[in-house]
């Protein structure tokens, strides 16, 4: 019998695009499954009390809950540390697995991995987000080594809203940030509906468009230690991104 990979993918309350398209990207794979929990996630500002949805102890719960399915990865499928900062996704990874024992990633932590297995250094972004969450997310990136070298953003809070974007806004956001020629375009959210246009956006501009469902699931099936190329036709991320 060929061994099961669980995923357990940490989920903000209100998001309703990252659980069926992750689904949807596993899908022909008969031995891979995905489970998910949740905590209260309702506004994306830098608000005292939007930054109070981040704290640790709602999605460590969350965890342990995840932790009784026995899946072979933790991650928290939001990118809450974009803004808030990676040393904050790398401690909440720390304290998962030393409460779980399971190995743990994030949306940011694998965005970042992806732009090193791909070499990326100047990269697009497209979010739903605020300005001020925009900025915060510019910052970090350029102090981790990447440069923008065009965004897109929406000046929306509610997270929940956010999955009412059309693919095809989404889309000409791409593709507004292609014509500035980075390395690679960052679809920066977990409930915005970029996962299926991704790879069309790929082909025709000619470079990968990264999605934040996609390339979570691709880190989280690195660190369990399973071949990530067995994911056919959702992004150039999964064939070329490393062993």
């Amino acid at each position: 019998m060929t061994a099961q990979f669980k995923l357990g993918l940490l989920t903000p309350s209100s998001n309703t695009i990252m659980e069926p398209q992750s689904a949807a990207v596993v899908a022909d794979l008969e031995n891979v499954s995905v489970h998910f929990g949740r905590f209260r996630v309702t506004e994306i500002s830098m608000s005292d009390n939007a930054l109070g949805q981040f704290k640790f102890e709602p999605q460590l719960a969350a965890a342990d809950l995840l932790a009784d399915a026995k899946v072979d990865v933790i991650a928290w499928s939001g990118t809450s540390g974009s803004w808030i900062g990676t040393d904050n996704d790398k401690e909440l990874c720390r304290l998962i697995t030393e409460r779980t024992g399971v190995p743990a990633t994030t949306s940011t932590l694998a965005l970042f991995a992806a732009f090193e297995a791909l070499n990326v250094r100047r990269y697009g972004l497209v979010t739903p987000y605020l300005s001020e969450v925009q900025e915060a997310i510019l910052r970090n990136f350029k102090e981790a080594g990447y440069d923008c070298t065009a965004e897109r953003h929406l000046e929306d809070k509610g997270n929940y809203s956010f999955a009412e974007y059309s693919e095809e806004t989404i889309a000409e956001m791409v593709r507004a940030t292609a014509g500035s020629k980075p390395d690679a375009i960052a679809i920066q959210c977990t409930n915005f509906n970029g996962t299926r246009i991704a790879p069309q956006l790929e082909r025709t501009l000619g470079i990968p468009v990264l999605d934040s469902v996609s390339f979570t699931i691709w880190h989280s099936m690195k660190l369990g230690g399973f071949d990530p190329r067995q994911v056919k036709g959702w992004g150039r991320l999964f064939q070329e991104g490393g062993d």
